[in-house]
């Protein structure tokens, strides 16, 4: 098990090069190795191709250790105190990126939309698979992937959430910025309570649940924002001035056998930054 490895999905096109190139930020900062795969699948042609199939796939291994070597040389070029290897296989890309993580890596990362995808889809199938079924931490790189600004979390009480809060302290330590608590709510649309007390509860309920994160990171700046609206629109606004998002992989709101639920969905589709989801840890 190498807990200080990131795995990063790539596949040539420019998301999953900006992806490369956000991890091995990420591995700078963590002291992690950096492991970029190409993982590819042939679409076998009819009879109108005469070139047998071993050729093709001898062909297709060719061509994706050649990107694979060509970004492992550019990036070690530039980053020299990273480590940096590269696989390129032919395998399916979610289960290979998914199989990887389980095997002890810190963090996968994959760009927003693959080079396979339709051009007008926002998220590609890949990306959705891996953030939807990873145990590993998974990082969607989209929007400003730029340094600046502080790292957003989602609260909501859940184990996800929890997990997620202490994955962007981390974070948030090692980019010397802080953190921005994000909880919001929607009142009862008929109530004997008055507005004031629901929104003081809802304060005490984001108070409480970075409480324990505060006292372990007293270094990091912490702010806290309280929302009156919906989670995922709360959270997109906050990523227009934020480096990374980090979320819990499902909260409170969602139905119970859910993998993924709608707030994480939406960031990924939408954020104006990279995406942090964060899976609660298994139970013992």
């Amino acid at each position: 098990m190498d807990a200080q490895r990131i795995v990063v999905g790539f596949d040539g096109s420019g998301e999953s090069r900006a992806a490369v190139d956000w991890a091995v930020d990420e591995a700078e900062r963590t002291g992690s190795r950096l492991h970029i795969v190409y993982a590819y699948q042939l679409a076998w042609p009819g009879g109108e191709y005469a070139g047998p199939a071993g050729e093709m796939a001898a062909e297709a291994q060719e061509r994706g250790d050649a990107l694979i070597a060509e970004i492992v040389e550019h990036l070690r070029r530039r980053r020299t105190g990273v480590s940096i290897d590269g696989t390129a296989v032919h395998a399916a890309p979610s289960p290979t990126l998914l199989e990887l993580g389980d095997a002890g890596a810190r963090l996968i990362v994959v760009g927003n939309r693959g080079g396979g995808g339709l051009t007008h889809l926002l998220l590609g199938s890949v990306s959705q698979q891996v953030a939807t079924h990873a145990r590993t931490p998974v990082v969607v790189v989209r929007g400003r992937a730029a340094a600046g600004g502080p790292v957003v979390a989602g609260v909501d009480g859940s184990p996800s959430s929890d997990a997620a809060l202490g994955v962007a302290f981390e974070a948030a330590r090692l980019r010397g910025t802080g953190v921005l608590a994000v909880r919001a709510y929607l009142p009862p649309m008929v109530t004997s309570l008055p507005y004031a007390m629901i929104e003081a509860t809802e304060q005490q309920l984001l108070e409480a649940a970075v409480a324990g994160w505060r006292e372990k990171y007293p270094a990091v700046a912490l702010e806290t924002r309280l929302v009156n609206g919906r989670t995922a629109q709360a959270l997109l606004d906050a990523s227009g001035t934020a480096q990374l998002v980090a979320v819990g992989s499902r909260g409170h709101g969602g139905f119970a056998g859910l993998l993924l639920g709608s707030v994480g969905q939406h960031l990924m589709h939408h954020a104006a930054c990279p995406v942090l989801i964060v899976h609660a840890p298994a139970a013992p």
